[in-house]
């Protein structure tokens, strides 16, 4: 067994040459002249407008290099028609960095109904358009035609999660990795801190992008060494799934581009595999045919130590954006500078949510002294905070330095969750070291409140009635939004969330303290529409939830199938990779795609809406479920419309081609004659 104890071979900061740092780092000629620089070692280009903080992944990752001795610039949003755009900064000595910001582009640009999107919040005045689509791709291209001979290096969110191929929503098809597409030399995935400084350093040093094959987080394209031996992931007629552990080297060989392409269990199979393989302490790498090369996939990054953490987040960030964008609105800015992060990861493991594939399940953890340095800095430094702390959290509330109980139980295990179907017992739940934390946090000069907005996750709070009690009597201001996403088993178990019944546990728990603390608070539940494996039927039982409990959704969440996510498998292929994926003995799921289809399931959130009312009169009498129409108060909608509402009222059935009514349909259920 190849399991070893999760640590780096060098700590983040061992090459560090402390350096005095840049007010900001340059986005212009001028900038670097004033800072006597003839060029820039390393150029990031993003998508995002730059904003010098460590919640913005281009200053980061542009603030380590430079505490490593890089002189770093900055091109963001930079229009992408031409090259010339992308020679601002002149040629770089070492790489081109680029990202597409903290966001996908697509996700950024369009809904879960592939409608426009016209607004940015990353974007200065928050206008929308000051990106292209698939901007890796775009800006990525413009490198190479700005400097043909510059190494490019992507990393950020949207090349984390196309890394190998991948379903693509906006297009409806499976692409191929976007180190393909964007002709990059190297992909760095995940939280990539270790991985870019020595890929840094090795290229400063000489190496060419090709020899950097043995660093973790990095994907390229190069050929299976000799003396590994592949294991087949790719062979649908075996149960084995490349799962067989060998001495030696070993490499699991993915279903390759095109046969996942045209094969839809191979693309299941596929990202069963990759989820799979995603434990720092015991993955494998990965490989993937994409025409004449082969993609490889090395194991995932060693998540940074507690000291590591800390030196990422103490570095001398200008807390601000940049001063180009003068008096200009920045919404993401605007949102989260009164804010602190404490931590990465999660280990949840929703299906639907891509934090895992990216950040990965084992939680990195900042120290107590690092946490309230920043809180100091935020009273002291920036323009107009008030004593209140906007958030203190991060992927989530209240993982905040959770662990598995035995190291070596955690570089063997092979779960994709630690809280589903229930929580593992080799999980440690306090939550004594996060109420410490906020007491302190409170306890700092100047500061008057500290709110908690990140996600709380209730099965995990329901194991502190001590951590609830303090959430609610000093971190909740009149609502708290938690998400248990449904509340029937099915939709509930191809997301791998917990049952209601923890919900209930946590809003009894909930009313309790806030009735002690003597205060009027309430919980404000998500729930998610059209999600793979939710019946109408599932849906019809959510909606009298939500009005028995009244409930009144306004906003609602329709699934989005984000490139590499567990649910975005189920959606495309019909099949739950959850469970074993083999030729013939695969587990189905139904997937909601109609546009039609998608929207009764979001009507059904939001029953109480006249507008919705004619289409769910329509749907329940399909269902059998007309008593569920009239005034009583366990009906679900009135008979009769009220004059002037529902825009489908006086409306006619769509006709199909040739003219016949197009009939309605459930999903999931048999049509009640």
């Amino acid at each position: 067994m190849n399991i070893q104890i999760i640590a780096a071979d060098k700590p983040l900061m061992a090459q560090a040459r402390p350096n005095k740092p840049a007010p900001f780092l340059p986005m212009s000629r001028a900038e670097m002249n004033a800072l006597g620089w003839d060029a820039c070692d390393i150029v990031l280009v993003t998508g995002d407008a730059y904003v010098d903080h460590p919640s913005f992944g281009m200053a980061i990752i542009g603030r380590l290099l430079e505490a490593q001795g890089f002189r770093v610039g900055i091109i963001a949003q930079p229009d992408w028609h031409s090259a010339e755009p992308f020679k601002a900064l002149g040629k770089p000595k070492v790489f081109f960095g680029v990202t597409g910001g903290n966001m996908d582009s697509m996700v950024n640009r369009y809904t879960a109904d592939r409608r426009l999107r016209h607004d940015d919040a990353y974007t200065a005045g928050g206008e929308g358009g000051k990106r292209p689509d698939r901007c890796t791709i775009v800006y990525a291209q413009r490198c190479r035609e700005a400097f043909k001979d510059v190494p490019i290096v992507l990393g950020g969110i949207e090349a984390s999660l196309r890394r190998i191929a991948h379903f693509d929503y906006w297009s409806d098809k499976v692409r191929r990795s976007i180190l393909a597409d964007a002709k990059a030399d190297l992909l760095l995935y995940g939280n990539a801190e270790r991985a870019v400084v020595e890929v840094a350093h090795r290229l400063a040093g000489g190496e060419a992008p090709r020899e950097l094959d043995d660093i973790r987080g990095v994907a390229l394209f190069r050929r299976v060494p000799e003396d590994y031996t592949e294991l087949h992931a790719d062979d649908l007629d075996s149960a084995d799934e490349g799962a067989a552990r060998q001495r030696g080297n070993t490499v699991i060989r993915l279903p390759a581009l095109e046969q996942v392409e045209q094969d839809k269990e191979a693309y299941a199979r596929a990202s069963r595999v990759l989820h799979r393989e995603s434990n720092p302490g015991n993955a494998r790498p990965l490989v993937q045919r994409h025409g004449d090369r082969d993609l490889w996939l090395n194991p995932p990054p060693i998540p940074l130590t507690t000291e590591e953490m800390d030196a990422v987040y103490d570095l001398p960030y200008a807390r601000a954006p940049h001063p180009s964008y003068g008096d200009a609105r920045i919404p993401a800015w605007e949102m989260i500078k009164f804010s602190v992060t404490i931590m990465r990861g999660c280990f949840g493991g929703c299906t639907f949510c891509s934090i895992t594939e990216h950040e990965g399940r084992i939680i990195q953890n900042r120290s107590e002294g690092s946490i309230l340095r920043e809180i100091e800095r935020i009273r002291d430094k920036t323009p107009g905070f008030t004593g209140v702390i906007s958030d203190i959290g991060g992927p989530t509330a209240n993982m905040y330095r959770m662990a598995c109980k035995d190291p070596k139980v955690e570089a063997a295990c092979r779960r994709p969750s630690c809280v589903f179907p229930e929580i593992c017992p080799n999980l440690n739940t306090s939550h004594d070291d996060l109420i410490r934390l906020y007491r302190k946090v409170r306890e700092t000069k100047g500061i008057k409140k500290v709110m908690v907005a990140s996600g709380v996750r209730y099965d995990l709070a329901v194991e502190s009635p001590e951590y609830i009690k303090e959430l609610v009597t000093h971190h909740v201001g009149g609502y708290l939004k938690i998400a248990p996403e449904h509340t029937e088993r099915g939709p509930l178990d191809k997301m791998m969330k917990p049952g209601i019944g923890a919900y209930n546990r946590f809003k009894r728990m909930f009313d309790a303290a806030a009735e002690q603390a003597g205060k009027k608070y309430y919980l404000i539940p998500y729930f998610i529409a059209a999600h793979p494996g939710t019946t109408d039927e599932d849906m019809m039982n959510l909606a009298l939830w939500l009005k028995k409990n009244r409930y009144r959704a306004d906003q609602v969440q329709t699934f989005l199938p984000s490139p590499m996510a567990t649910a975005t498998a189920m959606y495309h292929t019909g099949v739950n990779p959850l469970r074993g994926v083999r030729r013939g003995g695969s587990d189905k799921v139904e997937a909601i795609k109609g546009l039609r289809q998608r929207r009764l399931h979001k009507a059904f959130l939001r029953y109480h809406d006249p507008d919705n009312w004619p289409v769910l009169r329509e749907a329940l009498k399909q269902m059998g479920r007309a008593d569920l129409i009239g005034p009583r108060p366990e009906q679900l909608v009135p008979a009769h419309q009220p004059p002037g509402t529902g825009k489908a009222a006086g409306t006619k059935r769509p006709l199909r081609p040739g003219g016949k009514t197009q009939r309605f349909t459930t999903k999931g259920l048999r049509v009640m004659k």
